[in-house]
């Protein structure tokens, strides 16, 4: 590391002879990549934190072009009357269907979805049952017509042990037919709540456009006067769209309001530091006598933060405009590195200028105490940051974005910090201290000493710290991961009211399907039969609930029709039967309407809310399976025994099928996380030993500086036990920069304890151990900003983060010095 500080010592030289010339270049290019940086969009789509050529996200890619993956906006009208909410929905919809967008030169809406034509379903919903339903449903009246006859015998006994009329009817196809043939308008059952859905021309990645849609939309609700239909009604809007609204306007706020409380907070915690630490240096060097009173202090109070923060915006807003360029998009877990990297960064500044005013108040001129500040402590600063930016480069090599992207943004910030700490720093100390006089330096007095002083209780502390890190690996089995999403996404009061308030219309049991693509008739029936063999199959622990496809329930070949019309002419017969056809049923009657096709009918017949399901985008009759779960899917453990139960099916062929949902890209995603994370933590620790070994020269003072990591770590678990803290899909993402950045502490005492030789621990702690306090306060306050946001998952990032570097601080100021004075004891230090 030497070398290399050495290699660009004639770039310290050139700051320091032309420093305006290297701060008005550094803001120029600040001010060039801001612009990109401001660009930036936060992508809260999950299926995008996976590899692009993923199997799932491929399909996914492939079913959104196939069948479209329309998102749409609801809305909610309630009075009680069922007249005026009609004629209401009615007026609205062409009101709706006409609002204009300017800025698109298009309408917000290109359709509605409002009332269904279910009479042609009703007199044929036979046509639309599967084999089995219908094979069902003949077995069933032909049970009814025996029961009959027996119950005709005037010798009939019932002995009560057939199963009650009710388990016998064809239950497969009475679930079917609420699918088939829902009620005329979306209802509910009291008639009074009805719901009406728009599909938006614009993207859901639009902010402006979703912002200015639903505002539109706001005045367009207020103009039409509901209450004008009915005193008493009202009319709600919103949905899954204006909740993704919402999160994204969300997570913008969370890292606004984050980043003003972490910024605010380390902005004061610097000033009042360094002011106190400079005036009372000053008044024990000039005896009290100085010719500067503590107003002259006061009002410098904010020079720290221009020497230390200007190189830190800069570094900010360059590493952002990389990101721009090099990934176009931020992602949730990215969306605060902004609030991240500022309190990492500050930890270099922070470093450099505590040494740079000890040396200059030793008697060093500026130019000299410079060169030493960075000779001296620019090699720990260049050993920390490189094993912290090596460490969250790492996790570029995941195959999951969260891990990948959040390596890259925060690795590039922290070596961007490093270079403005080490190269545009010294130009401003240059303008600020030489040429301008705001850094007030008086001479250190002959009598401050601190050399001398032993380490206080260290066999103590390093016994009851190595009994605590055993205690703690002891149980750290217990240590549990979070699956639930739920419990990781924000709450938004509004969306919850208008979703309970909606689902008082009837719909569907039938959620979150999975879809199978396919391109032949074929392989579609191949892909039902395998996924019904492995529901069929699985009695432990099934997820499917039932498989569909069209080609099941529509025949595409004349073959087929004529087979699924003698179907049907025979339940015309059964129905006919003496025995049934004056029996009062409401089942019966159902099937007496839905067994009148004696023609095949085309697919346009077919209405558009019940083919919606099954058909492209271009019209045709589309080739896939339907997969609908039979679990819960907030729970991660279901989602991925249902991803692995439907992921991928296998024909005899040797083709694969892979399944399409967000749910199972998401269940993918939380696999390959969890698969990837050991992997990641392991190659951090691992690079970082090696780094240490390679900076140190040394394996005993690689572990030396290593413990503190180590230590803290352990110690971190220990406080996850106690308070019931569990791992999570996002706060895994920070654990390797956990790894890199609690070494720091380490690194920068060791150095410093090598440099002044034994009995020098005390000496060391009250100089570095004040600088990595700071450094360690500030880097925790830039997490702590996401203590207060919203969003769970960012929260619980917040919380690892702040309790890992707070714990690797503690063992550093406390374990290490104890242990490397009770090692100095035995005289088992090497220099």
């Amino acid at each position: 590391m030497k070398q290399l500080l050495r290699l660009f010592k004639p770039v310290l030289n050139y700051n320091y002879s032309h420093p305006f010339w290297v701060v008005l270049i550094s803001i120029g290019l600040a001010v060039f990549s801001g612009y990109y940086a401001l660009q930036l969009r936060v992508d809260t789509d999950i299926a995008n934190l996976l590899p692009e050529d993923h199997p799932n996200v491929v399909a996914l890619d492939r079913l959104n072009e196939t069948v479209g993956g329309e998102t749409d906006m609801e809305v909610v009208i309630s009075s009680p009357s069922f007249e005026a909410n009609k004629a209401f929905a009615e007026d609205l919809i062409d009101e709706t269907l006409r609002l204009y967008y300017p800025r698109y030169d298009d309408n917000y809406f290109e359709r509605a979805e409002f009332r269904r034509e279910t009479e042609f379903t009703e007199n044929n919903a036979l046509y639309l049952a599967s084999e089995s339903e219908l094979n069902e449903i003949i077995d069933w009246l032909q049970d009814e017509i025996q029961q009959a006859k027996e119950e005709a015998n005037p010798f009939y006994f019932d002995l009560g042990d057939d199963e009650s009329e009710e388990d016998a009817r064809p239950e497969d196809f009475e679930e079917s037919y609420k699918t088939l043939v829902p009620s005329e308008y979306p209802i509910s059952e009291d008639s009074t709540i009805m719901v009406l859905k728009f599909y938006p021309t614009g993207s859901k990645s639009d902010i402006r456009y979703l912002e200015d849609m639903f505002a539109a939309y706001d005045s367009l609700l207020t103009a039409m006067n509901p209450a004008a239909y009915h005193p008493e009604m009202e009319v709600r809007f919103g949905g899954r769209l204006k909740r993704h609204l919402e999160e994204l306007t969300s997570i913008m706020d969370d890292v606004m309001g984050s980043f003003a409380t972490g910024f605010s907070s380390v902005v004061f915690l610097v000033m009042m530091y360094f002011f106190i630490k400079k005036y009372l240096h000053y008044r024990r060097g000039t005896r009290g006598k100085g010719k500067y009173t503590i107003w002259s202090h006061i009002i410098r109070m904010p020079v720290p933060i221009l020497v230390i923060g200007i190189p830190l915006m800069i570094s900010l807003v360059l590493t952002f405009g990389i990101t721009y360029f090099y990934l176009g998009m931020l992602n949730t877990m990215t969306s605060v590195l902004f609030v991240i990297l500022f309190g990492l960064g500050i930890d270099y500044g922070i470093h450099f200028y505590a040494r740079y005013i000890e040396l200059r108040s030793s008697g060093y001129n500026v130019h000299d105490a410079i060169m030493k500040t960075n000779e001296k402590t620019g090699e720990a600063i260049l050993v920390s940051a490189f094993t912290t930016a090596a460490a969250l480069y790492i996790l570029m090599f995941a195959d999951f974005r969260g891990f990948s992207e959040f390596g890259f943004i925060s690795g590039t910030g922290i070596l961007l910090a490093l270079l403005g700490m080490l190269y545009i720093l010294p130009a401003l100390l240059v303008i600020l201290d030489e040429r301008l006089n705001w850094i007030l330096i008086s001479e250190k007095h002959e009598d401050e000493n601190t050399e001398g002083h032993r380490y206080p209780f260290s066999r103590t502390i390093v016994t009851v710290g190595l009994v605590a890190s055993v205690v703690v690996l002891a149980f750290s089995p217990n240590l549990s991961f979070q699956y639930d999403f739920g419990e990781l996404e924000p709450k938004f009061p509004e969306y919850e009211e208008f979703r309970s308030f909606s689902k008082q219309v009837s719909s569907s049991d039938k959620r979150n399907p999975a879809y199978i693509v396919a391109e032949t008739t074929e392989q579609v029936e191949q892909i039902a039969a395998i996924l019904k063999e492995r529901a069929r199959q699985d009695t432990t622990s099934p997820t499917i609930e039932s498989v569909e496809t069209l080609q099941e329930r529509y025949p595409t070949t004349e073959a087929e029709e004529q087979e699924k019309l003698q179907k049907i002419a025979r339940v015309r017969e059964l129905l006919q039967d003496p025995f049934l056809v004056d029996r009062d049923d409401e089942d019966l009657e159902k099937l007496r309407k839905a067994a009148q096709t004696r023609e095949p009918f085309s697919i346009e017949q077919i209405p558009d809310y019940l083919k919606s399901r099954f058909i492209t985008k271009d019209g045709e009759v589309g080739r896939f399976v339907i997969v609908y779960p039979s679990v819960g899917l907030s729970d991660g453990r279901q989602s991925i025994a249902f991803k692995n139960d439907v992921g991928v099916v296998r024909l005899d062929s040797g083709e694969e099928f892979y399944a399409a949902s967000t749910t199972i890209v998401a269940a993918s995603m939380l696999d390959l996380m969890r698969t990837e994370s050991p992997y990641m933590v392991g190659a951090t620790f691992i690079f970082i030993y090696f780094f240490m070994l390679f900076s140190f020269r040394s394996f005993r003072w690689s572990i030396i500086a290593m413990l503190p990591l180590l230590v803290g770590l352990l110690w971190l678990f220990g406080l996850m036990l106690i308070f019931g803290l569990q791992f999570n899909f996002y706060n895994l993402v920070v654990l390797p920069a956990i790894l890199g950045i609690g070494e720091d502490s380490g690194v920068h005492l060791a150095h410093r304890y090598r440099e002044e030789g034994k009995n020098s621990m005390w000496q060391v702690l009250s100089s570095t151990g004040q600088h990595i306090t700071m450094g360690s306060l500030t880097t925790m306050l830039g997490f702590a900003g996401l203590l207060f946001t919203n969003h769970p998952g960012l929260q619980s990032i917040g919380v690892m983060a702040v309790l890992g570097i707070g714990m690797t601080l503690l063992a550093s100021i406390t374990f290490m010095p104890a242990l490397i004075q009770f090692l100095e004891d035995k005289d088992w230090i090497r220099f």
